[in-house]
């Protein structure tokens, strides 16, 4: 068993990816394992059953018993910033952190909904993809206004609801980008953009090999950019 915690990850994922932005940013070291999803490995299924990714196991405690379990990206992310929060991402300059948390709900609920059913429409032969393109691209829109007075969605700084927000304002962007780009929202499209170029961003999003029962790791985050040997 692993004396670090334990990061069961899919490089795609945009849940994964927030969560490996937390883990980075904050410097928490973990052990990261990446999952194909078409064949989860029966470690990830019996520290998680629900077998979805991120999934972060604790070492065990002192006394020997199983360490928690954390299999909510958001929770993850919390975990790693409340031991060390170098940006201040739980610290806006302007709102407060119960508007971080309602500013990501709306993201995980009705916007991720519609997300899904732009994304995937194979999935929903009964939903119509322009009807809900409407109300995410309504509430991109209120993104979009609240860039256009500060750099980023609670101030001057990147916040968790920036970094937990990212991910799947990139998935939407990228399901279509003629589409993207010919919105009025420079403000939301910069926001992006620079996100996107950030360092942070490619130092978690290496292609990495799937990971194998038995096998070791690697270490996160990296130090240098692993190679396709290791």
């Amino acid at each position: 068993m692993s004396a670090l915690p334990v990061l069961y990850s899919f490089r795609r994922c945009p849940y994964a990816m927030r969560a490996r932005l937390a883990l980075a940013a904050s410097g928490q070291t973990c052990e990261l394992r990446e999952v194909v999803l078409r064949n989860k490995p029966q470690s990830l299924l019996q520290a998680s059953p629900k077998g979805t990714v991120p999934v972060l196991v604790l070492p065990p405690t002192a006394d020997g018993a199983p360490g928690l379990v954390l299999e909510q990206s958001l929770d993850i992310m919390l975990w790693a910033l409340q031991r060390n929060d170098p940006g201040a991402w739980l610290a806006p300059s302007h709102g407060n952190y119960q508007d971080i948390l309602a500013l990501i709900a709306e993201c995980d609920g009705r916007f991720k909904q519609a997300l899904d059913r732009c994304k995937y429409p194979n999935r929903y032969p009964d939903t119509n993809t322009e009807d809900e393109r409407t109300p995410a691209a309504a509430w991109l829109h209120q993104l979009d206004a609240r860039l256009a007075a500060r750099s980023y969605l609670f101030g001057n700084h990147a916040t968790l609801a920036d970094m937990a927000i990212a991910p799947f304002v990139r998935q939407f962007a990228g399901i279509d980008a003629d589409w993207w780009s010919a919105q009025p929202w420079p403000h939301l499209q910069a926001w992006l953009a620079q996100w996107q170029a950030s360092a942070l961003l490619a130092s978690v999003m290496h292609k990495l090999p799937a990971w194998v029962d038995g096998t070791a790791g690697l270490v996160f985050p990296f130090a240098q950019k692993p190679s396709p040997g290791n």
